[in-house]
């Protein structure tokens, strides 16, 4: 497995969350595969400020942790479809909570900055 192990208390699990799922994209892709499976080009396109080059390690990451599946259609040319695994999705609620503290603290940054105006 690729993790590290970091002085905090071993195998503590919320490290272990953040590490599968910390990153500027992964939070993006699994929200954008939870709506439906998608190609590569698909979540390029969702997601125009990641290069192609992340976007693949990002990928390759999620599947090497079994957050995602891979599937390559034998066409010409080929057809990869990427999906949350059964895994994968148990993580939903997880970026759902995530999800409604972002909007929280978007919201608190917001009203901070025209207090200060």
């Amino acid at each position: 497995m690729r993790h590290k192990r970091y002085d905090c208390n071993p195998g503590c699990p919320v490290e272990a969350c953040v590490e599968v799922i910390g990153g500027k994209w992964k939070g993006v892709i699994l929200f954008h595969l939870f709506r439906k499976t998608r190609r590569f080009n698909e979540l390029l396109r969702l997601m125009p400020a990641v290069t192609h080059r992340m976007l693949t390690r990002q990928l390759r990451e999620l599947e090497s942790d079994g957050i995602i599946g891979r599937t390559v259609y034998p066409e010409v040319p080929p057809r990869v479809e990427y999906a949350l695994t059964e895994f994968g999705l148990s993580l939903e609620p997880v970026l759902a909570a995530l999800q409604v503290w972002g909007t929280q603290y978007l919201e608190k940054l917001g009203e901070a900055r025209t207090a200060n105006a």
